[in-house]
Order: structure tokens, then C-alpha cells, then sequence
């Protein structure tokens, strides 16, 4: 039982984080700046279509964010948030270094190493995925 409590506290914690970070760039809520925003900052770092790329981001985070809150296609909603963390990496934070207080990659990783793990152990006992 610890195991599951464990896992459902951590899909929450992530899931719903990602749930906030897609709301952030598909609807400017919780102080995010929405598509037209989000997308302006991409392409003034070289991603274009600004806007069509913001989008789809967040509906990465977004729609990663929900499956793995509800345990739901476990292994797709990890692969959407590692997806989307390797291209924070490889567009923004990689050149950084590895710190966070540098702007490097190091939560990136952390999130990427959580959803991996969370995609081999499965959404757990309290889980969308274990009913079906």
C-alpha cells in the first residue's frame, strides 16, 4: 500500500505541475503569457512558429500532465513530459550547464528520470490504467 500511496502522491505532484505549465502557455492562467505571449519568447530564441510551437508545447504539458495525474496511458503521458523536457534541454538549458541557478537542465533531468521511472513502474494501484 505504501508503494501505490507513494506513486499516486508523485503522479499528482508532477501531473498536475504540467497540468499548470500547459493552462500557463495555452491560456495565460496562473500568471502565464498564453499562446501570442509564449509564442513571442520562442521565436526570439530561434523556435518558429512561435505560436504553433507554444501551442504545442502546451498541450504536451497540458494533456501529458492530465494522463499522468489520472494514471491514464501511464507510458504516453511520461513520454509527452520527457518530450517536452528534452526539448527545454536542447533549445533553452543545455547550453547552461547543469545547475538550475545557472538556468541549466538540472530540474529538466529530474523530471525526465521521474517520468521514466513512473513509465516502467506503471500509473500504480491507484490508477486509471490498473481498473482497465
Amino acid at each position: 500500500m505504501s508503494i501505490a500511496l507513494g506513486l499516486l502522491i508523485v503522479r499528482l505532484v508532477i501531473g498536475l505541475t504540467f497540468v499548470g505549465h500547459g493552462a500557463q502557455k495555452l491560456f495565460g492562467w496562473f500568471g502565464g503569457y498564453g499562446p501570442k505571449g509564449t509564442g513571442g519568447w520562442m521565436e526570439s530564441i530561434g523556435i518558429k512558429p512561435g505560436i504553433l510551437m507554444a501551442v504545442m508545447a502546451g498541450l504536451s504539458e497540458l494533456i501529458g500532465g492530465l494522463l499522468l495525474t489520472l494514471g491514464l496511458f501511464t507510458p504516453f503521458a511520461a513520454a509527452l513530459i520527457v518530450i517536452t523536457m528534452l526539448v527545454a534541454i536542447v533549445t533553452v538549458h543545455g547550453k547552461n550547464g547543469f545547475w538550475s541557478t545557472g538556468n541549466g537542465y538540472e530540474y529538466n533531468l529530474i523530471v525526465i528520470a521521474i517520468a521514466v521511472g513512473i513509465a516502467l513502474i506503471g500509473g500504480g494501484d491507484y490508477s486509471i490504467d490498473a481498473i482497465l
